[in-house]
C-alpha cells in the first residue's frame, strides 16, 4: 500500500488510465467483431463501411499508446485483406 502523498496520487492516476485503457481495448474489439460479422454477412458496402470505424477507432487508441502502433498495423492488414477477398468475390 503506498505511504505517502506522491505514490497515492500515482496509484490514482494508474487506476483511472486503466480504466481508460480497458474501455478503449473493449471498443476495439466491438468494432473488430462488427467488421467481421459484416464480412461473414458477403455485403461489401457494409463491410467497407465497418472497416473504416474499426480503423478509426483502432488509429486512435495506437495514437494514444493504449496498444502499440505495430499491433494496429497488424490487425489493420489482416482486416484489408478480409475485406479485398469480399469485394472481389
Amino acid at each position: 500500500m503506498a505511504n505517502n502523498a506522491s505514490a497515492k496520487k500515482r496509484n490514482r492516476q494508474t487506476l483511472a488510465a486503466t480504466q481508460r485503457n480497458r474501455i478503449i481495448k473493449s471498443r476495439i474489439r466491438t468494432f473488430r467483431k462488427r467488421f467481421l460479422a459484416a464480412v461473414e454477412s458477403g455485403d461489401s458496402a457494409k463491410a467497407q463501411e465497418a472497416y473504416n470505424s474499426f480503423v478509426s477507432v483502432a488509429e486512435r487508441a495506437a495514437k494514444s499508446n493504449v496498444i502499440h502502433k505495430n499491433t494496429v498495423s497488424r490487425l489493420k492488414s489482416r482486416s484489408a485483406a478480409r475485406l479485398k477477398a469480399v469485394s472481389a468475390a
